[in-house]
């Protein structure tokens, strides 16, 4: 006798595969031939999916075309199957996927703008921190500076590419008045996504800066993440972009080493 447990699985291959057929014997027809049944379904799951991934990208949907996008998350929910309840987490793996795509080989610059947009769907979606008191800083002993590690806000996210993917996502808005041209071959861009009352905005970073955040992120040090800026960039002023940190509340807390 077929558990509960394995019904379930078969259910959920079939909704992935056209192949059904050993969930068959186990579908009451009832006017409407089992395979029919599953097929409703299975329509039904691959719309949710791809309406889950048009939601999170509409910008690489807009370089793309409606019909290729669709074709992509087709591919895509196939390789990466949702594995959770809840769908924002849905597409996080979707600009690697579109970097290993052969139809989207063209489109070089597309697996990063979809980096851009699940950073967006990510800080937005992210939970919140309370800010951290600049005057706690003052009361750490400045010896024990460099030992310091600070906390990353969650609604906060870094990237770099390449290619100027803001200026690329800037000019797909509907609400965008200036030129449609993007320069590819223009200098990258290093991001600060952030949340900031309920808005998500982007801000480019200078190389430095961006090496003194990505090094704190990854959980190093202060002592460290200055000497990253510090190598890219002789005269990176640590006080000024710590201070600034702090007050646009990417830096939320911290710890001694």
């Amino acid at each position: 006798m077929t558990g509960l447990r394995e019904l379930q699985q078969a259910f959920g291959e079939s909704l992935r595969s056209e192949q059904a057929m050993q969930l068959a014997p186990w579908i009451c027809a009832d006017g409407i031939p089992g395979m029919r049944r599953v097929q409703i379904y299975r329509n039904n799951h691959a719309t949710s999916l791809t309406e889950a991934l048009r939601a999170a990208y509409p910008v690489v949907e807009k370089l793309v075309s409606e019909g290729f996008f669709r074709f992509a998350a087709h591919r895509y929910t196939r390789k990466f199957p949702s594995t959770e309840g809840n769908l924002h987490g849905f597409g996080r793996d979707f600009a690697r996927f579109l970097g290993q795509f052969p139809p989207a080989k063209d489109h070089r610059y597309l697996p990063d703008v979809a980096r851009l947009e699940w950073a967006r769907h990510e800080v937005y979606h992210a939970g919140g921190h309370a800010p951290m008191a600049p005057q706690s800083l003052a009361a750490v002993d400045p010896a024990a500076y460099e030992s310091l590690r600070f906390t990353i806000h969650p609604a906060r996210r870094l990237l770099r590419s390449p290619y100027p993917v803001v200026r690329i996502w800037e000019v797909n808005q509907p609400d965008w008045k200036a030129g449609q041209t993007v320069d590819l071959s223009a200098s990258g861009d290093r991001v600060l996504v952030l949340r900031t009352q309920g808005q998500i905005e982007f801000h480019r970073l200078a190389p430095a800066e961006y090496r003194f955040l990505d090094t704190l992120s990854a959980g190093c040090t202060l002592g460290r993440a200055a000497e990253a800026a510090l190598a890219r960039e002789p005269d990176f002023d640590l006080n000024r972009s710590l201070v600034k940190h702090v007050q646009n509340h990417t830096l939320v807390g911290f710890a001694l080493a």
